[in-house]
C-alpha cells in the first residue's frame, strides 16, 4: 500500500480544501466532518491502485524485482487483488458520503488508476498522462468539498499531472538506468511546474510571497536529484530522484495551501513531510 506514498494523498486533500476556500469559512458554516471522510478516500483509492499495480506486475517483478510481496510469498496474488478492489471501494464510497460530486471524482480516479496500473504505464505518452491524471483528480477531490469550485479551478489539477508525469518518465529507468533523454524531458516538465506555481500569483486570491518560500524548498528538493539522475543515468541515483519526486508531492501541496489559505495552513500540510519520510525508511515509495 506504500503508506509514505499515502500521507502525499492526504496532502493533495489539504490543497484542495484551501483552493475550494473551505477552510477559510467561519467554523460555524463549515464543519470538519468532510475532511475525514476525503482522508479515507483517498486512502483507499491510492492504497488499492498500488497494491492492483503490484497484482498486475506480479510475473514482471519475479524476475526484476523478486524481493517485492507477491514474487517474495509474503502475500498472495488472490489475496492481494481482493485487497486492491476493497480499498478502491472504500475509496468510492467513502467520498460519496461528502457529496454525489465527490464520489464521481473518486469513481474517475480509481477508474484512472486501475487503466495504468493494467495498461497506460506500458505507454510511453499516455502512461505519464494517466498517472498524472489520478493525481490531479485528488487534488479535486479536495476541491470538491464546495462543489461550485470544481469549476472554478478545474484548470489546477494540470500542475500535479504535470509533475508525476516528470516522476513517471524519470522512473522507467528504476531497473535498467535510463537514457539522457528521458531525464531532460522530465526536469523540462519540473520547470514548467515550478513556473506554473509562480504563474498562480496572477490570482487575485493567491498570495505569491507565501508562497515563495515553500517553491524555493520544493525547487531544492526535486531539481537536485534529478540533475544528478540525468548526469549519472544509474538505476540508484534514479530511484533517489523519484523517491524525493514522490515525497516532495508535499511540498507541492504545500505551496498550493499556502497560497490560497496562508502560511499558517501552508505549514500544517507541510508537516505532513517529515511523517512520509519516517514510513519511508520503513516501507517502499518505488
Amino acid at each position: 500500500m506504500r503508506p509514505a506514498n499515502i500521507i502525499t494523498a492526504w496532502a493533495d486533500i489539504l490543497a484542495g480544501f484551501a483552493v475550494s476556500g473551505y477552510v477559510l469559512l467561519p467554523l460555524s458554516h463549515s464543519p470538519l466532518l468532510p475532511l475525514p471522510w476525503l482522508l479515507i478516500s483517498t486512502t483507499g483509492l491510492y492504497g488499492g491502485g498500488i497494491v492492483l499495480n503490484d497484482v498486475f506486475d506480479a510475473e514482471l517483478d519475479a524476475k526484476e524485482r523478486p524481493e517485492r510481496p507477491i514474487p517474495s510469498g509474503r502475500a498472495s496474488l488472490g489475496g492481494a487483488t481482493l485487497l486492491g478492489l476493497l480499498l478502491l471501494g472504500v475509496g468510492i464510497v467513502a467520498a460519496c458520503q461528502v457529496s454525489l460530486v465527490s464520489g464521481v471524482v473518486a469513481f474517475g480516479i480509481a477508474v484512472a488508476a486501475v487503466i495504468y496500473d493494467a495498461v497506460g504505464k506500458h505507454h510511453p505518452v499516455f502512461g505519464p498522462l494517466n498517472m498524472g491524471m489520478c493525481r490531479g483528480g485528488n487534488l479535486l477531490l479536495g476541491v470538491s468539498i464546495i462543489p461550485t469550485a470544481m469549476t472554478d479551478y478545474f484548470y489546477l489539477a494540470l500542475i500535479p499531472i504535470t509533475y508525476i508525469a516528470a516522476i513517471t518518465v524519470i522512473s522507467r529507468g528504476e531497473v535498467h538506468g535510463s537514457k539522457n533523454g528521458t531525464g531532460i524531458i522530465a526536469l523540462s516538465l519540473l520547470a514548467i511546474v515550478l513556473t506554473s506555481l509562480l504563474g498562480l500569483g496572477l490570482l487575485k486570491n493567491y498570495n505569491i510571497l507565501t508562497a515563495l518560500p515553500f517553491v524555493v524548498l520544493l525547487s531544492v528538493r526535486v531539481l537536485l536529484p534529478f540533475i544528478k539522475a540525468v548526469r549519472e543515468s544509474s538505476p540508484e541515483c534514479i530511484r533517489a530522484a523519484v523517491k524525493a519526486g514522490v515525497l516532495s508531492l508535499i511540498v507541492l501541496d504545500s505551496t498550493i495551501a499556502a497560497g490560497f489559505a496562508g502560511l499558517s495552513y501552508g505549514l500544517v500540510v507541510l508537516c505532513l513531510l517529515p511523517v512520509s519520510i519516517m514510513l519511508a525508511r520503513l516501507f517502499a515509495v518505488t
